[in-house]
């Protein structure tokens, strides 16, 4: 079997392949035979139904489509082989099916022309050599003071307070029942927005702030009216940019007494025994944490270097596999948040997630194949050893879930080789190192990304505040008046 190659656009490879006149006969002979001992035709048995009846009744064309679907999906699947092509995806036929069939005669030669896709090829510029700036991140000296002080307001003791007005920093138990004024027309009560013995803290971002304003200055026992204005964002679009009167009583009011700063302290909210072990601890855990960050910076840097001056024509079929994993990852994050995946993929909207999607794939598609390109290049690889530790740390995170070991252990393998590529770029480039904040931000755009996907958790831990103790959890504002909201701190 003759093949010709042509290199093509988007990683596509051109195949003209020309099948022998005795391939052409053979196979149309085997398609009679086959239909021969497969077709029911009155009058005749199974198996028995003489060749010229068969062409009669089932017709030469209907023959011939047989025979010739069998001819270039065999013929494609050998020529890969004979040329040893590592095809992608499916291919196309380039000479259309109604053509070929015309020219299609058993027992003469049959020329057609078709395309896979192919493996990049991947230019990866003078990545030896790149010079970059990344900002170092060091940590807050008053990181470990606004951590207690925030600690110690979450663990204050509630007192009643008499004595005077409320002021910002007290929390209150209050009854409030709100209603809309539109312009020029009779104020109508806000659906949801009543509540008895709603427990509130005066904070900013707590709750309305015309609201926390109002209270703000109100003795136990006083009911007054205050003016609000819902924000164009709020979360209630019936509400957004609406005028309404809330009537509020303030029922009870306390003060927060904070904890002595000592060692009883430290072991409430710590494994620590002293409050200095807590403060050293705390310090450490910052300065580790600003380490990592200044060490993202630099791997974005240098990621961003590097994709910026290679060159990789993508394939369709690399980018279609990379949007269905993107839109699988967010499939299964929606259904994590208890999310009706019916009602957003949809056939209607799929298209238009696919198009969202594309940028992205992209964007990780070239960087995933320069870290692969640059750590073949270099020899880098992983020891057993590293793989089966990865694969255990990554089996604990997925405990209960069907993982296939070998597609787990290549997952591992990949990622693992970036991780060593990103360092290679590291040890042969040269960075500087800027103040935080002292390099702009840039858009992100269709061919590039702005965080590297390594798998390394490090990076994922970068945004987390020291784990000190275990009740830590920081409490959300409430936005929305709502008797569902009854606690904003606790007694």
């Amino acid at each position: 079997m003759k093949v010709t190659q042509e290199k093509l656009p988007k990683s596509q490879l051109g195949l003209e392949i020309e099948i022998p006149a005795e391939t052409t006969k053979k196979v149309y002979e085997k398609v009679v035979q086959n239909l021969a001992r497969s077709a029911n035709i009155p009058g005749f048995r199974k198996g028995k139904v003489p060749r010229q009846i068969l062409l009669q009744r089932l017709g030469p064309g209907r023959i011939k489509e047989a025979a010739l679907e069998d001819l270039v999906q065999n013929s494609l699947r050998d020529a890969l082989s004979q040329e040893t092509i590592e095809a992608l995806g499916n291919y196309q036929l380039v000479s259309t099916f109604e053509e070929l069939l015309s020219q299609f005669q058993p027992g003469q030669p049959l020329t057609f022309s078709a395309s896979v896709d192919v493996p990049p090829d991947i230019n990866l510029g003078d990545y030896g050599n790149l010079s970059v700036q990344a900002e170092e991140v060091k940590p807050d000296p008053d990181a470990v003071d606004n951590f207690l002080a925030e600690r110690q307001v979450q663990h204050a003791t509630l007192i009643p307070v008499e004595s005077r007005p409320a002021q910002m920093g007290d929390v209150t138990v209050v009854d409030y029942k709100g209603r809309l004024t539109p312009e020029g027309e009779e104020a109508v009560d806000i659906s949801g927005g009543e509540a008895t013995d709603f427990q509130l803290e005066l904070e900013e971002g707590r709750f309305l702030a015309d609201i926390v304003q109002g209270i703000v200055g109100m003795t136990p026992g006083e009911t007054k009216e205050v003016s609000v204005t819902f924000p164009e964002d709020y979360p209630r679009e019936d509400l957004a940019n609406q005028s309404a009167v809330f009537t509020l009583t303030l029922k009870e009011l306390k003060e927060k007494e904070l904890p002595e700063l000592d060692d009883d302290f430290a072991q409430d909210i710590s494994e620590e025994e002293t409050i200095s072990e807590l403060r050293e601890s705390l310090a450490k855990q910052f300065a580790e944490k600003a380490e990592q960050e200044t060490k993202t910076n630099k791997e974005n840097a240098l990621i961003e270097a590097l994709v910026a001056q290679v060159e990789i024509d993508l394939p369709e079929t690399l980018i279609g596999q990379e949007i269905q994993t993107i839109l699988t990852q967010t499939a299964i994050q929606m259904e994590n948040y208890g999310m009706d995946l019916q009602k957003v993929f949809t056939a209607e909207m799929m298209p238009q997630l696919r198009q969202r999607s594309r940028p992205d794939a992209i964007a990780r598609l070239r960087q995933s194949l320069a870290l692969e390109e640059l750590a073949k290049r270099e020899s880098l690889t992983v020891d057993d050893e590293q793989m089966d530790a990865k694969c255990q740390e990554v089996m604990k995170q997925l405990a209960g879930q069907d993982v296939d070991p070998q597609r787990l252990r290549e997952f591992v393998k990949s990622d693992l080789l970036k991780e060593k590529a990103i360092q290679w770029l590291e040890e042969h480039a040269t960075i500087e190192l800027v103040p935080e904040g002292s390099l702009e931000t840039e858009e992100t755009t269709e061919e590039t990304t702005d965080t590297p996907e390594t798998g390394s958790e490090a990076s994922e831990e970068t945004t987390a505040q020291p784990e000190a103790t275990a009740d830590q959890e920081s409490e959300e504002p409430s936005p929305t008046p709502d008797a569902s909201e009854q606690t904003a701190t606790s007694e």
